[in-house]
């Protein structure tokens, strides 16, 4: 009794963990009234059991587990606190309730689980539950099975995630004990009345009597479709909804029942649920076809459930764009429409990476597949905006396939039907019309009639207003063609008119959008065709007028140089006298440095040049300073190619001389920046080895050297070198072959080892010296280029990075190479197949003897990848050797070809790595290598290929493939996305049983994580099992430590230079006709009309050949919109950064993965080529990126909108840059920003503030006065778009900074607004703030104590008397404004009265509230206080004597006395 005494007197939550079981009884005896008794769900009462809970359901004593239960149930039913323990309690009574022998202590589990799935912890629930089911007690899972059928029964499929479940329902089929069968038997039925037919796939392979029993069972289960019995507790008002309609429905029986159900479970069926078949996985195509059509069941429900659909997004996809069986294709269509329509708008976000497949799919010819591929993009189209898919449609627009371009038109007329004016604006028409135009004379004639109907059907929606200014250059008959087809059309769904049957477009079954009978005509020439001409015409230009239209007369050319240089210049320029001759080139040289560049006439000024005596001069003074004009006119001007080829002879004639080589060379630089270095470098070589001075051709080379490592490799005409640099190899000169070597040098930092074969024939002495020179280099590295500016570059700008890349592979490109493929014989191959290994090694000898004799090889070389991959797996270890061998040569042999046999010869090397011999392995890793260095890592990343390999359990394999990557990746700046799926893999070497392969895999984690990221292998790792996941995480914070950098991205090359062509561009059939017409026709042509300064003017840039493009994309790429309006895409980005899924932008300065964060968000709502430019490295490309958004501005105001936060996170960066005309730039588009959306009503949210505004308050403080006029400027514009009260906090911030201008400023805007707003921009912070600007009286700097003065009168004209209560007590000391700063010297009241006085005069005219008189009063200030400055320094210069120390440093004022002159001052106003 004595014990019993002690346990009672304890608290109710100290008897539950009694020792006692009888104090436990008790105590949960007590709390289970309690927790009765407690009304409030939040009551801190909750807390204190929050603990105990699982102890409550695993109490050891079976009496007291009984009451646990009952006080457990009533805590998870009313306390809010309830949620957090879910995942324990489940499991303990998984564990300790669901074996016991009492029916009411399972009951009671079972109610506590189905009460945490009410309040929302459904996912924990059926975890727990699907983890007991692999429990060896049998009682446990059959109670698991039990619940997890009461769960799905009542709460319904929307709630319990169905495809778990389906998952394991065979494997309980086969379980030993009848009971669990016989209820797993009973959730089968239950999981098919919410999903039907789709449960029917997963179960084909169960026991067929077994199975005939759940299809008899099916059969009897009521058509109607089940209903939820049992809500959630967010779902309570859909329950009163729903018990208020059947009430409504009264006795309406059946039919009523079945209606009302139809309504609340149209059921938003999540496919994802229990759709459990992997396309990826299926490698057969009925296998593929079986899935296709259970997910086109599914997906024939009116209304689907919204959910992360990406997956099978990405497997249709993939189905329809590679999948060789058109009878899948049709049903991945078919499924892919049945998504679009039930997702509705919510399937927006995958409508991107479906349309461009779709489209390119079109070629197709069948009927059935082109009808089900319309359906899909149909249904596609409506779930996005024209707008999102513009870009994807125009690409395929001048597909060579004429049936895609035919659908392409027929999806565009079909798509503008659901168009309106608003949705179809002019900046959207545009491009459409002038690639619809083109059409109109396309050879086909189903894609002209289908051209006519898309812009028929845009006429409808529009008008021919809107359409007419497109169709100003069409013929007749084609506009009305047009006008036919618009006025056949009916928008919204109307029925096509009847008409002539198409030929070749196929049938389409009941759509509406049904694409309208084709009209017949002769093809016509349209605007398209006048495109193509300015096209022509400006190849024309390119190819010829190097050598006649822009070749200026020599009249023409003294006239126009006369016009702006001095004229005693021109009259002694042919001067006998060289004194005279060498004044004039000066004066030559100061006019062309002090012309504008824009009116320079470059041509005729060197021309000028050469007159008498010209490049005959004698007089080496005048000879420098013609080059140093030449170096003059060509930097500052826009140069020409015509000019360049005016002096570039005499110029290289003169590059070895003594005197004048220097100024030759300079003039040389020069033009190869104006023109570019590769044309420029070709011209000096030819014309160098033109003649026979060896001094001259000598130092040619030494320029080009350095020129090269000026200005970089990209675009250089290699083979044209290297015949040149051969030439000069073979001179008697032995200066020339030393300069030929130095070149050969400089070649090699960028070809590389590809080089030395070309000169694999020269003597072994040359051959010898060429290797030592190769050797000094080999190691280092090609430097930055630090020039390149070409002005006549009239193409696009290459990608320098990809130049740099291919430079080795376009040399190796220039190697003859032989054709093996008929020396791979039958007999050959049978030898390396044959069962006797001498036979088998003689095939193999045979194909060494054939690699050797070539040397280099052409791609083709029949069934030998086949028969060698046979012998890598060879009994004999030295045949596997000397396959590898092979390999390795053929690798070289091949050179970057060698890709295309990367996944049937390449990835089976390493199946070599599997050996147990170490020498094997060693050749094996030793050829991967040497393919690696002829395709690069990358392709070896892509696919699934090797995620295979690590899969397999292969210790050998598994050591060798880690360490192979361990020293792979880290040399790679970027990898494919294809990498996540070996992680599994790499997990699972972390725990495998050889002890080199863990520390390999250790190894490897920091070279996975520098690419793919924390995050992602953190999320990877949240996928296994606990034991193993508590172990790899540790591992992964081990090696977050020690993740390697990510190597630089090698140095670019000029943008110029890169697009520069090395050869004029290929002119277009018919053009050469033309050209020699023109000429022809000059003779008709007067003098004066001949040489008119528009075809004449040397200024005029030269249209350049076009850079390398990419394959596909038609050159104007960047007409379309720059932003794509994303539904909830800022909400869900905002989301994301409150939940800190992403980083907060919030940042000293930026670190890069905040640029990588902002990079990956815009991707998805900006133009491609708008993002190569935004996140370029050259500043040019920012501004130029900036040009374009200023563009579209007014065009795309509500896609800017969408896209704004981003926007202003970009420019934010921007901020950082130091290029001022960035700076400049950006600060415009952000004034024309802010207008913008002042005209369109719009506010700043708190993100897109807090993003920016801080950044802008940076610059505010910026050194030159342009920049913060602009940033005032901006901050005078946030009032319209943000309030005031609300920029005041941002600026107060700024008055603490360092920097004295960005105090001043930010003290001024914060007058500036207190007079503008009132007391009203302090909110509930008046007294802090006036305090803290009233500190900064006291600054040392002149301009902050002034603003600071400003800011206080401003809030004494607004509010008066009030503002001593606000200030208080000032502790500062009002320091000296007028003279120098001294730390001890105050204020005195006389001075500060006097400012107040000046003040006071205006006070009057000032309105308390007012915009316009409150800047002027703060101008009066300034003006007032230079004045007052002025006067006292005359005084103290009149008066001679010093001031003594104490009437210098007076005492601080008072307060009291400050209210006293203020007083007075109202005084005087009165």
């Amino acid at each position: 009794m004595g014990d019993d005494s002690e346990w009672m007197k304890l608290p109710t939550d100290q008897k539950c963990e009694h020792k006692v079981w009888k104090a436990r009884l008790s105590g949960y005896t007590e709390a289970l009234q309690q927790f009765q008794r407690i009304t409030d769900e939040k009551s801190p009462e909750w807390g204190k059991y929050q603990g105990l809970i699982k102890k409550f359901v695993t109490d050891s004593n079976a009496v007291a587990q009984l009451k646990g239960l009952e006080a457990a149930l009533a805590y998870i039913e009313n306390a809010h606190l309830a949620s957090r323990t879910a995942g324990e309690v489940v499991s303990g009574v998984v564990c300790k309730v669901f074996n016991q022998p009492k029916a009411r202590a399972k009951e009671l589990g079972s109610d506590i689980c189905l009460m945490y799935i009410e309040i929302e912890k459904a996912e924990a629930v059926q975890e727990e539950l699907l983890k007991g089911l692999d429990n060896k007690n049998p009682k446990i899972a059959l109670a698991c099975v039990e619940v997890l059928r009461r769960a799905i029964s009542e709460f319904g499929s929307k709630v319990v995630t169905l495809k778990p479940v389906v998952k394991v329902l065979p494997k309980l089929f086969e379980s030993r004990e009848k009971a669990v069968r016989d209820e797993a038997k009973l959730l089968a039925v239950e999981v098919y009345r919410w999903i039907r037919d789709a449960l029917r796939p997963p179960l084909q392979n169960i026991n067929s009597v077994l199975l005939k029993e759940l299809e008899e069972e099916w059969a009897k289960l009521p058509t109607s479709a089940p209903r939820q019995s049992r809500f959630l507790r967010s779902q309570q008002d859909l329950r009163a909804k729903f018990e208020q309609q059947q009430q409504n429905a009264g006795d309406g029986g059946d039919e009523g029942d079945g209606e009302i159900s139809y309504l609340f479970t149209i059921r938003s069926i999540s496919v994802l649920n229990f759709y459990t078949i992997d396309l990826n996985e299926a490698k057969k195509w009925q296998e593929r076809k079986e899935a296709l059509e259970a997910l086109e069941t599914l997906t024939k429900n009116p209304k689907l459930e919204s959910g992360e659909y990406g997956d099978v997004v990405k497997a249709l996809n993939k189905v329809i764009g590679k999948d060789s069986n058109v009878m899948l294709v049709t049903i991945a269509a078919k499924c892919v429409a049945g998504l679009a329509a039930g997702l509705r708008k919510k399937f927006s976000t995958y409508a991107g990476h479906l349309v461009p497949t779709i489209l390119e799919k079109f070629k197709e010819k069948k009927a059935q597949v082109v009808q089900a591929l319309q359906e899909a993009i149909d249904a596609v189209f409506l779930s996005t905006t024209l707008q999102n898919v513009s870009e994807d449609t125009l690409a395929v627009m001048d597909n060579k396939n004429p049936s895609v371009r035919q659908q392409a038109s027929l999806f565009l007329a079909r798509s503008f039907r659901h168009c309106t004016p608003t949705t179809l604006p002019k900046s959207l028409l545009k491009p459409f019309c002038v690639a619809l135009l083109k059409q109109v004379n396309d050879s086909a004639p189903e894609v002209r009639d289908a051209a006519f109907e898309a812009l028929g059907t845009a006429m409808k929606v529009v008008g021919e207003r809107a359409v007419n200014p497109f169709l100003a250059d069409v013929d007749k008959l084609k506009i009305d063609k047009i006008k036919e087809c618009s006025e056949k059309v009916e928008l919204a769904g109307g029925k096509k008119p009847a008409g002539p049957a198409k030929e070749k477009a196929p049938p389409k079954a009941e759509p509406p959008a049904e694409a309208p009978a084709k009209p017949s005509g002769p093809p016509k020439k349209a605007p398209a065709a006048k495109v193509n001409h300015l096209q022509r015409w400006d190849s024309f230009i390119h190819v010829f007028s190097h050598v006649f239209l822009y070749t200026l007369h020599p009249e023409v050319c003294e006239e126009r140089a006369g016009a702006v240089l001095p004229a005693s210049c021109m009259q002694t320029l042919d001067s006998a006298n060289w004194k005279e001759r060498l004044a004039a080139m000066e004066e030559f040289h100061k006019a062309a440095e002090q012309m504008d560049s824009k009116e320079m006439p470059c041509q005729a000024l060197v021309r000028m040049l050469a007159k008498k005596p010209g490049w005959k001069e004698t007089n080496f003074q005048v000879m420098q300073l013609k080059m140093q004009v030449i170096a003059t006119v060509a930097q500052r001007g826009t140069f020409s190619r015509t000019s360049a080829l005016a002096v570039l002879e005499p110029v290289v004639e003169k590059v070895g001389d003594v005197k004048c080589g220097v100024k030759a060379k300079e003039a040389l630089t020069g033009v190869a920046e104006a023109c570019g270095l590769p044309w420029t470098a070709e011209q000096v070589v030819s014309l160098a080895f033109g003649q026979k001075n060896p001094k001259n051709q000598a130092e040619a080379l030494n320029w080009l050297c350095n020129a090269i490592k000026e200005f970089g490799f990209a675009g250089v005409n290699v083979k044209a070198f290297i015949n040149n640099v051969k030439t000069a190899l073979a001179a008697t000169n032995p200066a020339v072959r030393t300069s030929a070597i130095s070149l050969l040098s400089v070649m090699f930092l960028y070809v590389g080892a590809p080089l030395r074969m070309f000169f694999e024939g020269e003597k072994a002495a040359l051959l010898s010296q060429i290797d030592a020179e190769f050797e000094k280099v080999k190691c280092q590295t090609p430097p930055a280029p630090i020039r390149g500016g070409s002005k006549a570059s009239g193409g696009e700008e290459a990608d320098e990075q990809e130049e740099e890349a291919e430079a080795g592979d376009d040399v190796v490109d220039l190697l003859p190479r032989t054709d093996i493929s008929d020396k791979i014989t039958s007999e050959m191959l049978s030898k390396i197949g044959d069962k006797n290994w001498k036979i088998r090694k003689e095939g193999l000898d045979e194909v060494t003897a054939v690699l050797s004799e070539a040397k280099f090889i052409k791609p083709g070389v029949g069934e030998l990848p086949t028969a060698l991959k046979a012998r890598l797996t060879d009994s004999n270890k030295i045949l596997v050797q000397q396959t590898l061998s092979i390999l390795q040569q053929m690798a070289t042999a091949m050179g970057p070809a060698i890709k295309q046999y990367i996944k049937s010869l390449g990835f089976p090397i390493f199946t070599v790595l599997t050996d147990s011999k170490n020498t094997v392995r060693a050749a094996g890793l030793t050829t991967l290598n040497g393919w690696v260095e002829q395709t690069g890592m990358k392709l070896w990343l892509e696919g699934e290929e090797l995620a295979e390999e690590m899969k397999k359990e292969n210790p050998f394999l598994r050591q060798e493939l880690l360490g192979w990557l361990v020293v792979k990746l880290p040399a790679l700046r970027s990898v494919p996305s294809d990498l996540l799926l070996c992680l599994p893999h790499l997990y699972s070497c972390l725990e495998d049983r050889n002890a080199d392969v863990r520390k390999k895999a250790q190894e490897a984690l920091p070279v996975f994580m520098m690419h793919l990221g924390y995050d992602k292998m953190n999320k990877a790792a949240a996928k296994l099992k606990p034991a193993s996941k508590d172990q790899v995480v540790g591992l992964l914070e081990k090696a977050r430590a020690s993740v390697p950098a990510k190597p630089s991205a090698p140095a670019k090359e000029a943008p110029s230079a890169a697009a520069s062509s090395t050869k004029p561009a290929s002119a277009p059939p018919g053009l050469f006709p033309l050209a020699f017409s023109l000429l022809f026709c000059w003779g008709s042509v007067s003098k004066s009309t001949l040489f008119t300064p528009a075809l004449l003017d040397s200024s005029l840039p030269v249209p350049q050949a076009p850079a390398k493009k990419p394959s596909g994309k038609a050159e104007d790429d960047r007409t379309g919109p720059i932003f794509t309006l994303l539904p909830n895409g800022k909400e869900q980005r905002i989301k994301e950064e409150k939940s800190l899924k992403v980083l907060k932008w919030n940042f000293i300065t930026p670190r890069e993965e905040y640029v990588e964060q902002l990079k990956a968000q815009m991707t998805l709502c900006v133009a491609k080529w708008l993002m190569e430019d935004l996140f370029h490295t050259d500043f040019q490309k920012h501004i130029k990126a900036i040009g374009s958004m200023m563009e579209h501005l007014d065009a795309e105001v509500e896609a800017t909108v969408g896209c704004l936060d981003l926007i202003l996170k970009w420019f934010t960066l921007r901020f950082f840059d130091t290029n001022t005309s960035v700076l400049m730039k950006a600060l415009e588009y952000l004034k024309l920003l802010f207008i913008a959306l002042s005209n369109q009503d719009y506010h700043l949210t708190e993100h897109e503030a807090s993003s920016f505004i801080p950044y802008l308050i940076l610059k505010v403080g910026e050194p030159k006065d342009v920049v913060r006029k602009d940033v005032r400027s901006i901050i005078s514009l946030l009032r319209r778009v943000y309030p005031a009260s609300r920029v005041f906090p941002f600026l107060m911030d700024g008055t603490k900074s360092k920097n004295s201008k960005q105090r001043a400023e930010c003290l001024e805007e914060l007058g500036c607004l207190v007079g503008l707003c009132g007391m009203s921009v302090f909110q509930q912070t008046a007294t802090k703030a006036l305090r803290e600007i009233a500190v900064h009286i006291g600054d040392r700097d002149t301009a902050v104590r002034n603003a600071a003065l400003n800011a206080v009168v401003m809030a004494y004209n607004v509010c008066g008397e009030q503002v001593y209560k606000l200030i208080g007590q000032l502790t500062i000391q009002y320091k000296q404004y007028t003279g120098e700063f001294s730390g001890s010297e105050g204020k005195t009241v006389t001075s500060l009265f006097d400012f107040f006085q000046s003040v006071s005069v205006e006070k009057s005219s000032v309105p308390a509230v007012s915009s316009k008189p409150a800047v002027s009063t703060m101008d009066m200030l300034q003006s007032q206080l230079a004045q007052l400055r002025e006067s006292r320094e005359q005084q103290g210069s009149q008066n001679t004597r010093p001031r003594s120390p104490a009437r210098a440093a007076g005492p601080p004022p008072d307060l009291n006395e400050f209210k006293a002159r203020l007083e007075m001052i109202k005084a005087n106003l009165r």
